[in-house]
């Protein structure tokens, strides 16, 4: 079991909400999980307006996370976003979404926005992989203070980024590269058929080699309700999907992930309880 010194350098946290007041109700529930790191959304999902994120009480915010120790957190970019789309006006939607993301990012201070690369919705993926680079070299002016995440996905529907050689083509072919990082995900990963269980050093390996590991800014810790190699994207509680804690607790503790926020993003509310046994705490630490 991990212990305190083990612990060092690790930066874990999970999904929190900033219902009513913003980045002041992330940090709160993220200091009564004992966490030090935490991603948030900071747009429905559903749609409509976003709030006005200087409502977020940033400077409250900032300044209980210096209290706590917590640090860089994430920004999740809505699902409702696909620049892969071959339909104009979602694609447009998209664009918009994500230019507006980068400056209330910014506002907040933080350094990584997190999204998902986009689903073809039948028009195939080297279609998509275009649309996707078009819809970023639209955003992306190269003086953003902040990495786009592109997150490796499950290869579930119709979704592009699936391997490290699809995030790989859309980082080469976009115009300001520097702008872009990578998010992996545990669940998606092993769903893809990357067997993280019996060789992560390898899956790693194959990262650097195919992306290079200083794009590799943040990572989603979820376990997995279905078997390697399924292509399903259902997240499981820790410890309780086929990835299992054992796996969990070295990916967490890898000293390549040291420094970089590790989120989970697990279904049933746990969270403090899973930190701690990612971590190797008694629950009443």
């Amino acid at each position: 079991m991990p212990d305190l010194d083990q612990n060092e350098g690790v930066l874990l946290g999970a999904n929190v909400s900033v219902a009513k007041t913003g980045l002041l109700a992330a940090v709160e529930e993220t200091i009564a999980y004992d966490a030090n790191t935490f991603m948030i959304y900071t747009r429905s999902n559903r749609g409509g307006k976003a709030r006005p994120i200087e409502d977020f009480n940033r400077d409250a915010g900032l300044a209980r996370m210096d209290e706590h120790g917590i640090v860089d957190p994430v920004v999740h970019l809505s699902y409702l976003v696909n620049l892969a789309s071959p339909k104009a006006d979602i694609w447009t939607y998209g664009v918009s979404v994500l230019k507006e993301e980068i400056e209330r990012v910014s506002y907040l201070g933080f350094r990584y926005i997190v999204m998902h690369p986009g689903s073809h919705v039948g028009e195939g993926v080297d279609y998509a992989i275009g649309r996707i680079v078009e819809g970023l070299n639209t955003v992306l002016t190269g003086d953003e203070p902040l990495w786009v995440c592109l997150e490796t996905m499950a290869g579930d529907g119709s979704k592009v980024g699936n391997s490290l050689e699809e995030i790989a083509e859309i980082i080469a072919r976009v115009d300001h590269p520097d702008k872009l990082g990578v998010c992996i995900d545990t669940c998606h990963n092993y769903s893809f058929g990357y067997d993280i269980v019996n060789d992560f050093d390898g899956f790693l390996q194959k990262f650097d080699d195919v992306l290079g590991l200083d794009r590799l800014k943040c990572a989603h810790i979820n376990d997995s309700k279905n078997p390697f190699g399924s292509r399903k994207d259902r997240h499981a509680n820790i410890g309780e999907g086929t990835i299992g804690l054992d796996a969990l607790r070295r990916i967490v503790h890898h000293p390549q992930l040291r420094g970089i926020p590790q989120i989970l993003e697990t279904p049933a509310g746990q969270y403090r309880d899973e930190i701690n046994q990612l971590l190797g705490r008694t629950p009443s630490a």
